[in-house]
């Protein structure tokens, strides 16, 4: 097989949805192996992690001018 023709086929492979079916698959299984043995070796469990949410703020012509001028 021409490295061309592997690799193209490797990057369609990648880009199908049972590919991101299986990753996450195997991401979710060393997670909980990971706090498995974490939990076993007496730790505390992890703490939950906050979700990011992204705040849109309106911008006033006075703010962009400012924002402008220290750019200068």
């Amino acid at each position: 097989m021409k490295q061309v023709d592997f690799e193209t086929a490797f990057e369609e492979f990648l880009d199908r949805r049972e590919y991101d079916k299986a990753e996450n698959a195997l991401f979710s299984m060393i997670r909980i192996a990971f706090k498995a043995g974490w939990m076993a070796a007496s730790g505390s469990p992890p703490m939950p992690q906050p979700v990011i949410q992204l705040v849109h703020r309106e911008v006033s012509d006075l703010d962009a001018e400012q924002a402008m001028k220290a750019f200068e």
